[in-house]
């Protein structure tokens, strides 16, 4: 009788409905659904430590982190290019191609996700993450997202850099569709206001 009910319960197991993910095609419409964003965010560095500020984002190939005190850094994309501010320096900021940061892959003007960049996707029903990967530069490292669901909302991200460093970026509630004026993302611009020259 008891190995019945073991078989029974497991039969009954088995026909229930599996807690699925996001599939890959949902997420890819909601990275394509907005081209604006602001979040502020909370950000566990390479060695530990938290900081904390406002995010921005303007597809295509734009995003702006302005970090709270003590901190007061400011990193830009914009232009092809990422530019870190130090608060401190009267040097211009260090510069790297934007296109070398996995960054890059949900800044692109259509993000596709079927372009063999998906090198990671699971979760079940209250969250799924989605490891995407430059195929051509896989040196470059990695980002992996995270989302929730119901609507589909993306709650952070996690970058591995070239060096195998990860740095985490937890997101507040995105306001998408936000109006951010391209000034916000005009790294020559900042230098300028800043009393900065290369």
């Amino acid at each position: 009788m008891r190995t019945f009910a073991i078989l029974a319960f497991a039969l009954t197991t088995l026909a229930l409905p599996a807690q699925a993910e996001i599939s890959i095609s949902e997420i890819g419409r909601y990275l394509n659904s907005f081209r604006t964003a602001k979040a502020e965010f909370t950000q566990v560095n390479p060695d530990g430590t938290i900081s904390t500020g406002d995010l921005s984002l303007r597809r295509p190939g734009r995003a702006r982190f302005d970090y709270d005190a003590p901190n007061k850094s400011l990193v830009i994309a914009g232009g092809g290019q990422v530019a870190v501010f130090d608060p401190v320096s009267n040097t211009p900021p260090e510069q790297y191609p934007l296109s070398q940061t996995p960054l890059s892959l949900i800044l692109a003007d259509s993000v596709n996700l079927n372009s063999g960049m998906v090198v990671g996707h699971g979760g079940d029903a209250t969250q799924t993450s989605i490891t995407l990967q430059d195929p051509q530069n896989p040196q470059y490292g990695n980002i992996q997202l995270v989302f929730t669901p119901s609507p589909t909302t993306l709650r952070q991200w996690v970058i591995t850099d070239d060096t195998g460093s990860q740095t985490t970026v937890i997101l507040g509630d995105m306001q998408a569709g936000a109006s951010l004026g391209s000034g916000l993302f005009n790294i020559p611009l900042e230098m300028q206001r800043r009393g900065l020259s290369n």
